[in-house]
């Protein structure tokens, strides 16, 4: 924590919020629902990261035991449009990426899709073993008309929540229940129109974990990184960034998750990230790159390969 006052104001960035949207024709769309919550659909299959729409406020997390919120879940599938997923895929299980997977899950038939932890919180929801899959790591698994494959990482510094989950997560419980479990780097291929995007959903790497992958697009998580010494923003660029090749960029997990979707979305505070430090060097990284770099735009279809 820091003693700096405040939060990014997001009005200096408007200029970053032209993700293209996507169009009638669009093979593939994906929807910014805040944090690392990600819908990739192609109209007929579509899988999930996260599924995280309870934010519960910070008073809330810090002094009494987490649910999720089920209007809460219903509202935002709902304001999707969403009724049937393949997977739900927690990009690791702290409270603000998996304690909604679950339910998520059972509203819309789909599997909770991760590593042990992931399938621990399954499991506390009372997912039937045919609901929950512990993947191998880099091999990749068929999710509809998705291959998906999650390839291991680290979460950004520091991880409040070290270690896996053993046993099942039935809440309420305290937010320490929700370790970090299994982090990753999910790579997901489109089959039919041959997409690939990288959702890296926590600022941290693996040096030379995405070695021969290819992605065209990365949403890029900044959860903390701008508290990061400068060298560490630029090795992560080139650890996720350059070594898929991508010529496109979005940033995601910049928001204040303690906030819900019905308000407006604002920056975390400095506290707890600095997002003008992100974007400084992250915006020259990219420039020295020739990589387009976004912010997305909540609820909004995207077409990130137009």
């Amino acid at each position: 924590m820091r003693l700096k006052l405040g939060r990014p104001d997001l009005r200096n960035y408007g200029r970053y919020f032209d993700e293209p949207p996507a169009a009638s024709d669009s093979p593939v769309t994906v929807t910014w629902a805040g944090v690392t919550t990600l819908l990739i659909d192609d109209g007929t299959s579509a899988v999930m990261t996260d599924g995280f729409f309870s934010r519960p406020s910070l008073l809330r997390v810090g002094l009494r035991p987490l649910s999720p919120s089920v209007p809460r879940i219903d509202g935002c599938l709902t304001r999707l449009g969403v009724d049937r997923l393949e997977a739900v895929l927690p990009v690791h299980t702290h409270f603000d990426h998996a304690m909604d997977s679950a339910v998520v899950a059972e509203r819309t038939g789909a599997a909770v899709v991760g590593g042990r932890s992931a399938v621990q919180v399954g499991r506390g929801h009372g997912l039937p073993d045919d609901r929950v899959t512990a993947v191998t790591p880099g091999l990749p698994v068929t999710l509809g008309a998705y291959d998906v494959t999650l390839i291991a990482a680290e979460h950004c510094p520091p991880d409040r929540f070290p270690g896996v989950i053993a046993e099942p997560v039935t809440p309420p419980v305290k937010v320490s229940a929700y370790k970090c479990g299994e982090a990753w780097s999910t790579l997901i291929h489109h089959r039919t129109s041959g997409r690939r995007l990288l959702i890296v959903g926590s600022a941290g790497f693996v040096r030379g974990a995405l070695d021969g992958q290819r992605a065209d697009v990365v949403y890029l998580g900044v959860g903390q990184l701008g508290l990061q010494p400068e060298q560490y923003l630029t090795d992560y660029w080139t650890e996720t960034v350059r070594t898929v090749g991508a010529r496109r960029v979005v940033l995601i997990h910049w928001d204040d998750f303690f906030r819900p979707l019905h308000k407006p979305l604002r920056a975390l505070p400095y506290a707890g990230d600095d997002l003008d430090v992100s974007i400084r060097v992250l915006s020259r990284l990219a420039v020295d790159d020739g990589v387009a770099l976004h912010l997305p735009t909540l609820w909004q279809r995207a077409d990130p390969w137009s």
